[in-house]
């Protein structure tokens, strides 16, 4: 793919607000061909394709759909519609993504913490990416794929086991995906896995960055990835701690670890005074 997305066809999901239409935003900027939004929030969603179809001037298509990819009956219905409508994508963006409260483990309802979080950060990308890969293989022309996962897929944290499970499924799920299609000759379809730390989206209100990792800009975290997709690069690890973090883990002696890396760097403490969104 070239250095912008220009002619491209792009479907973006949690994109009524947040880096989801940060994403659109730069995909209208650099002249895509359409741009399609989901998300499950009606007015905001109307709300941002109203204002990137002025940002557009007629230049890019935008298409908005209301779905909750929490229900895979929905991301079917919706995929059928847009292939219908503008086609299948050349670049798909599984951005929607969800967190619940700050408590214990034990002290959460399944029902409602514990299943749609699964159902949203782990389980809708792969439908999602589903619908749409054949069609990509088949066509043989550059097309990529953004799974945005988490630093907390790669690292224990309290406070967060369901939601770090969830990224860790999707985190493996989104590189064993890449293995596959390099295995089975189809190069032109890249997959590119994101693992920020918190992001200062509103997502994560209250929750502390731990020492050497603070809380990101949304603004440079959504330009890290672009840059990254459109090169086909495999993974995004952000801030750079991310990474040291992830050596150290293999390195050390669990409870090592946990007294030097996640008690003495905060990184066990950073959801203490989580009071974000989901």
């Amino acid at each position: 793919m070239s250095r912008t997305v220009r002619g491209a066809n792009l479907l973006i999901t949690g994109a009524a607000g947040g880096m989801g239409r940060m994403y659109a935003e730069r995909a209208v900027a650099e002249g895509a061909a359409s741009v399609v939004l989901w998300d499950r929030a009606a007015s905001a969603l109307a709300r941002t394709a109203d204002e990137l179809g002025r940002q557009a001037r007629g230049r890019t298509r935008v298409r908005s759909y209301v779905v909750d990819v929490a229900e895979p009956g929905a991301i079917a219905k919706a995929a059928h519609k847009v292939r219908r409508d503008l086609g299948t994508p050349d670049v798909l963006v599984n951005n929607a993504g969800i967190v619940r409260g700050n408590a214990y483990f034990w002290e959460t309802d399944s029902g409602e913490d514990v299943r749609p979080t699964m159902l949203v950060n782990a389980l809708a990308p792969m439908y999602v990416t589903r619908e749409f890969l054949p069609a990509m293989i088949a066509r043989g022309r550059p097309a990529r794929i953004v799974n945005v996962g988490s630093a907390a897929g790669t690292l224990a944290n309290p406070r967060m086991a369901v939601y770090a499970a969830s990224k860790a499924a999707l985190n493996g799920w989104s590189d064993s995906l890449r293995l596959e299609l390099e295995q089975a000759g189809h190069r032109h379809v890249t997959v590119t896995t994101v693992t920020p730390s918190y992001i200062a989206t509103g997502m994560f209100a209250g929750a502390r960055g731990p020492i050497l990792a603070p809380v990101l800009e949304p603004e440079f975290v959504v330009d890290r990835v672009w840059r990254a997709m459109l090169a086909g690069r495999p993974l995004v690890e952000l801030p750079a701690s991310v990474r040291l973090s992830r050596a150290l883990r293999a390195l050390l002696p669990t409870r090592v670890f946990d007294r030097v890396v996640g008690d003495g760097f905060g990184v066990y403490r950073s959801m203490e005074r989580f009071t974000g969104r989901g």
